[in-house]
């Protein structure tokens, strides 16, 4: 069987990360910590997924300085990655946090990436799907680059037999959705702006999850933050309810839970099960400071206090 687990990330970034004693408006805020680690979706699910003994393989691309900054923090991680080298340089990305978990995150949009360069991108997918159980499809795509790329890729893994997770925003999760991928892990904000309309009500929240279901996939993974998340798989209607916490950075979070779920399934857990899981990595990695996620035995601490039951 399969064990491979490949994450994606078109486009990688550096994340700098600063701890200040407060954000506030008009006044000042002093620096406690800063930190810098390679980012973007993708790579965050792999250093989920590596930390929890599984199985992983991170494809990202690689441009300019930043783009040498990225593979050379790679290289301390301890899995596997596959770099796809582009003309461009890649982003960086900011997240300010303070110790009462207030956080900003600031991104930059990315570099354009040729379409030879793409070319060569979906050729080193098509190689690593040969060994590939899943392959999750994570973050945003740079500006320019065709919004059904991501399509393309899970009709080749619908070829190769290969499981998928789409985890990304706007037209690039509307046309994945098209392709019917396994599943799909959009927070309530993206589901806001694929479907149009606010989410303030739990009917309007559970209306959702079946509109979103009834787009294509099989899976639908709806996080709603420190309140769990709801999920549904056409069969089963569940939702994942975690102990309270402190919470120091919810950054990221949403990618330990896409992460933990695909580890989870991987192992065999079963739809409600992996669901527990994905809240668990997500609660335990937002009361780290920081952009940190939580290892197994961390997530195990709280796996314990999160409670599954039908969506009512």
């Amino acid at each position: 069987m399969k064990s491979l687990i490949v994450t994606l990330t078109v486009n990688p970034a550096i994340e700098r990360t600063v701890t200040v004693d407060r954000l506030v408006f008009e006044d000042r805020g002093y620096i406690l910590s800063q930190a810098e680690q390679p980012g973007g979706r993708g790579l965050s699910a792999a250093r989920v997924i590596h930390s929890f003994g599984g199985k992983v393989t991170a494809v990202v691309t690689s441009g300019g300085g930043v783009g040498e900054q990225i593979e050379d923090m790679l290289t301390g991680l301890g899995f596997k990655s596959r770099v796809v080298k582009i003309r461009n340089q890649n982003r960086t990305n900011f997240t300010i946090s303070d110790r009462q978990g207030l956080t900003v995150k600031l991104n930059e949009l990315g570099p354009p990436i040729e379409r030879e360069e793409l070319e060569a991108l979906r050729r080193v997918i098509a190689e690593v799907l040969e060994k590939s159980a899943w392959l999750m499809i994570c973050g945003s795509l740079p500006p320019g680059v065709d919004p059904y790329f991501y399509a393309r890729l899970i009709e080749m893994c619908h070829s190769a037999g290969v499981q998928t997770l789409v985890d990304t925003d706007g037209d690039p999760l509307l046309h994945a959705l098209e392709a019917k991928p396994t599943a799909i892990a959009p927070n309530q904000h993206e589901a806001e702006r694929l479907l149009s309309r606010a989410l303030i009500t739990r009917s309007q929240t559970m209306e959702a999850l079946q509109r979103l279901h009834g787009m294509g996939p099989n899976t639908v993974l709806l996080s709603l933050g420190s309140r769990g998340a709801i999920a549904t798989n056409g069969e089963e209607q569940i939702e994942a309810v975690p102990p309270r916490v402190e919470a120091l950075c919810p950054i990221g979070a949403g990618d330990a839970l896409s992460a933990a779920y695909v580890w989870a399934r991987r192992k065999g857990k079963n739809f409600s099960d992996a669901l527990r899981w994905g809240v668990a990595a997500g609660t335990a990695s937002a009361a780290l400071p920081g952009i940190t996620f939580a290892d197994l035995a961390q997530t195990k601490a709280v796996y314990k206090g999160v409670q599954v039951r039908p969506l009512r």
